[in-house]
């Protein structure tokens, strides 16, 4: 599965949402509920879509790290900051999401992804909590997620994934 580094950099955050601090348990709970919960639909990939490529106009929504050197801990943390660059919040909405269904639908749609590939491994199961229609539909979007993924104008040319080095059996 390949990931963008617009989308790399979100990625790194959701990982933090299950290793925060022990007092945020509660509300990390809650956000990986929530992003469990999340049922993928051809709408919200049709939004997504958008909302990335409005994203990708936005000076500065493509960087990849925090500037501040600070980690959001919970998906409300990761909205307002989001939020917090200009343009981003109505780049989104002008997409007919809104900020959290957007952040939710890419740690989803992440999750899915990577359920999508387990499953796929000799002797794979479902892991625990993952929708298996979510997985179906995934898998029936694998190559529109990938196209969203190998068009994006924040990616830089020279990490491509999908080079094979010289002299490489491929």
């Amino acid at each position: 599965m390949k990931i963008s580094h617009r989308h790399a950099g979100v990625l790194v955050l959701a990982a933090t949402i299950g290793l925060g601090l022990p007092g945020a348990a509660v509300a990390q709970d809650r956000d990986s509920q929530e992003v469990s919960r999340y049922v993928l639909t051809e709408a919200g990939l049709g939004k997504f879509t958008q909302a990335s490529q409005n994203l990708a106009a936005v000076p500065g929504a493509c960087a990849d790290e925090d500037d501040d050197g600070s980690n959001s801990k919970s998906l409300d943390q990761m909205v307002a900051k989001l939020n917090a660059k200009p343009g981003a919040q109505a780049a989104i909405q002008s997409a007919g999401m809104t900020t959290r269904e957007y952040v939710v639908f890419m740690f989803s749609m992440f999750q899915t992804g990577m359920a999508s590939w387990a499953v796929s491994q000799p002797g794979g199961k479902l892991p625990p909590g993952v929708s298996q229609a979510n997985v179906d539909f995934y898998k029936r979007h694998e190559a529109a997620i990938a196209a969203m993924d190998q068009g994006d104008p924040c990616e830089d040319s020279a990490d491509e994934e999908e080079e094979i080095p010289e002299g490489s059996a491929g």
